[in-house]
């Protein structure tokens, strides 16, 4: 029993710790394994592990194969949840060099590393090419914490994050597929019927994965699955999939549950995000179990395989050959610089699935005397080790010798996607300005759409926004909802993450009625609440531009303009066309070729304008 609790209480203090220093997961993991593991023996006064994951007939967790069937579900639940995050339209939508990443870049390094492994360790080539296709993938839970930690560009940022997000489950499937081909050779070598049993297992996993996914999207939409019961349902079906598909094609059950995965995450499933928050909370507990177990269960001896010059050149040729080939070779014609591709080529940590499969296919294969199949496991958690260490102490000097910093934040972020909010961000996004709404109103997120804008649906209330790939870059945020108390909570959660150049929020009811005697820098506009902005922008739904030459004519301009309430000033959009929010009007320093953009009815500032000139013109004579 405080075996059991000790593994929990460290393998989430473990994640805590992760979040606290910016570092993946899994490497406090796997430390805390090898310590309380197979590293204890050297401790320890009789020699003996601090915890042994399997029964030795004194002491231990897991008699005789329990541990092994606690793996096999713990990871065909973190496949499940791998599965979820695959889409079809992801991938079509990132094309480019993310799709040739995760296609060609996965090959090379797929077949690269299958002949490193062969002719540097020795392995046969069976072995070799399993090996090569546990550590095809990086996974968004070791690659987030290192993007979270530095301020990257863009669009080096999206190559990294969406690469992980993808080759997460492909690399996982190609490793079920490599795994499940070895298993129905055996000793026999691949006859016409192991390959007519690897046809079976690909038959069946994909039959029942399928199927399985449509039940359960049917069960759900149909109402036949109360609201409160869908998670849970959705947890004993993935575990019955993958015993029963066990049981008609041995080793079909991870196959199996990826697919389903698949099926649900690319469906229109209305508890999709409340099941993927579940299964993700899930995984985090049996990720944290998991592999503080693995890594303890690794002995010195498995350690000592992998203790050599061979595995330290075979690192090299991952680390330092085949990954930055795999980068250059899939980034050919892209709009990336040199620059851009050598620190993603550096940055290629391997993570959970890569780690958790190994453990699960090497224990297995051992098992069935597969001769070279005991080095998968080491061999796989050195890469991990290796790479994470690598990548979390270096990747921000690296980044700042490669100058791939981000060195402003000019991105808007803008809460509500209201008709307001939409006028306001095609003209941001027409001068050539980032700009991303947010709105929990699917309704406003599709016109936005529809009108070539950034938008996503989002709950500031439950949704972390901080890991959102598409808001790197942002350093302004904007609360233009119709509720003060939405607008003040996007601040106070959000502000500080989203921030940094200016906070920004419509004023209240309350504050509209005082107008005059607030002085709050944080205020979008002091003369407009959201309904006055809804009116103008109802009756006039343009964004008009003015020429403002001084300072004397700018005050003049937005006298006029203050006197209309018909008309808000918005921005100042200086000569090389960059946009600077009025917050503070007298303090804006006004230069020839500036103007003032503002809200609302067309007005003449002709006589304005010809008095400006005029006077400039009489100051050059002189």
């Amino acid at each position: 029993m405080v075996e059991l609790a000790g593994i929990i209480i460290l393998g989430i203090l473990a994640q805590w710790v992760a979040w606290k220093l910016k570092i993946p997961a899994i490497l406090p993991l796997i430390l805390i394994g090898l310590l309380v593991g197979p590293l204890s023996t050297l401790m320890s006064s009789d020699g003996k592990q601090w915890l042994l994951p399997i029964w030795n007939g004194e002491y231990g967790l897991f008699p005789g194969e329990n541990l092994f069937y606690f793996v096999s579900l713990a990871v065909g639940i973190i496949l499940f949840e791998g599965g979820l995050t695959l889409k079809r339209n992801e991938i079509s939508k990132v094309g480019g060099s993310i799709g040739k990443l995760i296609s060609i870049g996965a090959i090379i390094t797929f077949a690269g590393a299958g002949i490193a492994g062969h002719y540097i360790f020795g392995l046969d080539w069976r072995i070799a090419f399993l090996f090569s296709a546990l550590i095809i993938v990086t996974g968004p839970t070791v690659i987030s914490p290192i993007l979270r930690n530095i301020p990257l560009k863009k669009d080096v940022a999206a190559v990294l994050r969406w690469e992980g997000i993808l080759i997460d489950p492909i690399g996982a499937l190609v490793a079920v597929l490599v795994y499940e081909f070895i298993s129905v050779g055996g000793d026999s070598g691949y006859t016409k019927q192991a390959l007519l049993d690897f046809g079976k297992i690909i038959l069946i996993g994909m039959a029942f994965g399928i199927s399985a996914g449509y039940a359960l999207y049917f069960a759900i939409k149909r109402k036949f699955i109360p609201h409160y019961l869908a998670n849970v349902v959705s947890l004993s079906l993935v575990l019955a999939i993958f015993v029963l598909s066990d049981l008609f094609a041995h080793e079909s059950g991870l196959l199996a549950v990826v697919v389903m995965g698949m099926y649900l995450g690319n469906s229109d499933l209305p508890s999709l995000k409340e099941l993927l928050y579940f299964k993700e909370s899930l995984s985090v507990l049996l990720v944290s179990i998991l592999f503080i177990l693995l890594a303890a269960n690794i002995s010195i001896e498995d350690l000592l395989l992998v203790y050599n010059w061979k595995t330290a050149i075979l690192l090299a040729v991952i680390i330092f050959i085949l990954r930055p080939l795999s980068v250059f070779m899939s980034t050919i014609g892209s709009s990336l610089k040199t620059n851009e591709k050598l620190f993603i080529s550096w940055v290629g940590p391997r993570g959970i699935v890569a780690a958790g499969i190994s453990s699960l296919f090497g224990s297995k294969l051992v098992s069935k005397g597969v001769v070279g199949a005991e080095y998968i496991t080491p061999l796989v958690f050195a890469v991990v080790l290796v790479t994470v260490i690598l990548n979390a102490t270096t990747a921000r000097i690296v980044a700042r010798w490669l100058g791939v910093f981000l060195t402003k934040s000019e991105g808007v972020l803008m809460v509500g996607a209201s008709k307001v909010s939409r006028l306001i961000a095609t003209y941001l996004h027409k001068n050539n300005r980032h700009v991303v709404l947010i709105d929990s109103n699917k309704l406003n997120i599709n016109r936005a759409k529809e009108l070539g804008l950034e938008a996503f649906n989002a709950d500031i209330y439950a949704d972390d926004l901080s890991d959102n790939i598409e808001l790197i870059d942002v350093g302004y945020l904007l609360a233009m909802t119709g509720s003060d108390e939405i607008n003040k909570q996007a601040i106070d959660r959000f502000g500080k993450h989203f921030g940094e150049n200016g906070t920004f929020r419509l004023m209240t009811s309350e504050e509209m009625r005082h107008r005059n005697e607030i002085s709050i820098k944080e205020l979008f506009s002091f003369t407009h609440d959201y309904t006055r902005f809804t009116e103008v922008a109802q009756d006039f739904p343009s964004i008009q531009e003015i020429p403002v030459e001084n300072h004397n004519q700018f005050l003049r301009v937005m006298s006029i303009i203050g006197d209309n309430e018909d008309a808000i000033p918005l921005f100042l959009k200086r000569p090389d066309g960059f946009l600077e929010l009025i917050t503070a009007p007298s303090e804006l320093e006004i230069e020839s070729g500036c103007e003032l953009v503002y809200l609302g009815k067309p007005m003449d500032f002709e006589d304005v304008v010809n008095a400006t000139r005029s006077m400039n013109e009489g100051k050059s004579k002189k």
